[in-house]
C-alpha cells in the first residue's frame, strides 16, 4: 500500500442527510482543496479553522455545492497528514461528484480502513487503538460504545505497558548473565524472577478471563423463546422488545415460523427468536414450525422455556421440558396474573436445577425482573465489577493466550535449573506477541487483514 500519495474517499455513511463529507489525506490534499474551492471570506483555506465557500469545477467553473472546509496541517490532523474535509450537502450525486474531481485533481480512491492506518503508520495511534475506531463505529449498543471509547484512549495500551516493562527488566537481567560469563544468576535473583514471572502470568491470566464477558459485549447471543402453544411466547417477545414485532391472538399455534430481532440488555446484544409452539401435529406447515423450533433451541445460547402459570403441566409442556434439558435454559412461568395452578413441587420435579421467574405478559410484571434475570445468567459473574480493561478482540485474546503459554515455559525453564539461554527463548517470544497486539512488532499481512474490515472513508 502506497502511503506517499494523496488518499480521497466519502466519509460519511452512503444515503442522502444533512451534511456529506470527502476527505483528503495526503501531501497534494491542500492543493487538490484549493483548486476546487472558493472562499466566501477571500481568505486562503489554514489550519484549524472551519471555512464557508463553494465547490466548483475547476475546468467549467460550474457551481457543485455550497460547502464548509477544514483544513488540518500535518502532524495536527488523524492521520498525521495534511488533511482536508469538505463537508458538503449529503446528496449522493453531489458528493460522488466531488470525489470524482479530487481524483481528477491528483488524488486516488482511498482503500478499506486506509487513512486509520496512515494513523497508525504515522504514530498517532497504536494498533489496538486503530482496532477500537473500527468497534466505536460497528457498536450497537452504549455499552459496545463505551467499552470501544476506552480502548480509543489507550486504556489497554496502558495496562499492557508496565507488564512489557517488567518482561523487559528481567529479560535484561537474564542476558547480562548470558553476555557476561562471570556474572551468573545469583540464586536470589533466580527466586524474585520467578515471583516476577508469576506476577506477569497472573496479570495476564486477569486479562485473558475478562474475554469471556468481552466476547458476549462483542457478539452478543441468541437467545430463543420456546414452549408450546399458547402459553405467551410472541407476547413476552414484543414486552422484551418494546414493540409490537410479533403477532398476538389467543388462538393456538400462531406462529408458525421463526421471529428474530434484536435488543440490547444491559449493553449486551441479544438476538431474540420466537418460535412455533411445540406439540405434537397433524398439520403439515405448523410441523416444519416446529422443526425449525427445534433447531432454534439447538442454535441458541439460551433459552427461555415459557410455561402457562394459570394451568398445570401438559404432555406438551413436558416434553418441551424434556427437549430443553440439556440447553442452557431459564424457566419463565407466564400469566402470574391469573389464579396459579403450576405449583414450586411441580416445577422442582419436573425442572429441577434449571432458574425461574414468574412473569405477566398481559401486565408487564416481572418482564424487568426477567432482563435482569437474564443478563445475570449469560453473564454468570463475568461482568467486571470496575472499569477494568474487557478484552472483546480475538486476535488479542490468542496473543494473550499465546503469550501466557511462553512464560509459563520459561517459568518451567527456570523451576527445573535450565540455562538462562534457554528460560530466555519464552521471555522473548512473549514480548513479541504483546508487542503484536499494540502494533510494535507486526507483518504486512496482519496489517492488511486488519484494516481491511474497515470501512472506506475511515
Amino acid at each position: 500500500m502506497d502511503t506517499e500519495d494523496t488518499i480521497s474517499a466519502i466519509s460519511t455513511a452512503m444515503g442522502r442527510s444533512g451534511i456529506g463529507i470527502v476527505r483528503l489525506s495526503g501531501p497534494q490534499a491542500l492543493d487538490i482543496a484549493q483548486r476546487l474551492f472558493r472562499p466566501r471570506s477571500g481568505v486562503p483555506l489554514s489550519p484549524n479553522r472551519a471555512q464557508w465557500g463553494e465547490i466548483r469545477d475547476p475546468q467549467s467553473g460550474e457551481l457543485i455545492d455550497e460547502v464548509v472546509v477544514t483544513f488540518f496541517r500535518a502532524p495536527r490532523s488523524y492521520t498525521g497528514e495534511d488533511v482536508v474535509e469538505l463537508s458538503c450537502h449529503g446528496s449522493p450525486v453531489v458528493l460522488q461528484r466531488v470525489l470524482e474531481l479530487t481524483i481528477q485533481l491528483g488524488a486516488r480512491i482511498a482503500k478499506p480502513g486506509e487513512f486509520t492506518l496512515r494513523a497508525f503508520l504515522n504514530g498517532r495511534l497504536d494498533l489496538t487503538q486503530a482496532e477500537a475506531v473500527r468497534d466505536l463505529i460497528e457498536a450497537q449498543t452504549t455499552y459496545q460504545a463505551k467499552v470501544a471509547a476506552r480502548q480509543l484512549r489507550g486504556s489497554f495500551s496502558r495496562q499492557l505497558q508496565p507488564i512489557k516493562d517488567a518482561l523487559t527488566n528481567m529479560i535484561v537481567h537474564l542476558e547480562t548473565a548470558v553476555e557476561f560469563a562471570d556474572e551468573d544468576v545469583h540464586p536470589e535473583d533466580v527466586k524474585t524472577i520467578a515471583v516476577q514471572l508469576d506476577r506477569v502470568i497472573a496479570e495476564l491470566s486477569e486479562i485473558e478471563r475478562s474475554f469471556s464477558f468481552g466476547r458476549l459485549v462483542r457478539e452478543g447471543i441468541q437467545l430463543a423463546l420456546v414452549g408450546r402453544p399458547n402459553v405467551g411466547k410472541s407476547s413476552i417477545f414484543n414486552k422484551l422488545l418494546k414493540k409490537e414485532r410479533a403477532i398476538v391472538t389467543d388462538i393456538p399455534g400462531t406462529t408458525r415460523d421463526l421471529l428474530s430481532d434484536a435488543v440490547s440488555l444491559d449493553g449486551i446484544p441479544v438476538h431474540l427468536i420466537d418460535t412455533a409452539g411445540i406439540r405434537k401435529t397433524a398439520d403439515r406447515v405448523e410441523s416444519i414450525g416446529v422443526e425449525r423450533a427445534r433447531t432454534a433451541i439447538a442454535d441458541a445460547d439460551v433459552v427461555l422455556v415459557i410455561l402457562d402459570g394459570s394451568q398445570a403441566l401438559t404432555e406438551d409442556d413436558q416434553a418441551v421440558l424434556e427437549e430443553t434439558q440439556s440447553a442452557p435454559r431459564l424457566i419463565v412461568v407466564n400469566k402470574s396474573d391469573l389464579p396459579p395452578q403450576l405449583t414450586l413441587e411441580q416445577l422442582r420435579a419436573t425442572a429441577a436445577g434449571s432458574p425461574w421467574i414468574r412473569v405477566s405478559a398481559l401486565t408487564g410484571a416481572g418482564i424487568d425482573e426477567l432482563r435482569h434475570t437474564v443478563v445475570e445468567f449469560i453473564t454468570s459473574g463475568r461482568a467486571p465489577a470496575t472499569e477494568d480493561v474487557i478484552l472483546t478482540n480475538s486476535r488479542h485474546h490468542d496473543l494473550i493466550v499465546r503469550a501466557i503459554e511462553a512464560l509459563q515455559e520459561s517459568r518451567g525453564a527456570l523451576e527445573e535449573g535450565y540455562s538462562e539461554e534457554v528460560i530466555l527463548v519464552g521471555m522473548h517470544e512473549a514480548l513479541r506477541l504483546l508487542g503484536e497486539i499494540t502494533g510494535e512488532t507486526t507483518v504486512e499481512d496482519i496489517l492488511d487483514q486488519i484494516f481491511s474490515t474497515f470501512c472506506i472513508g475511515k
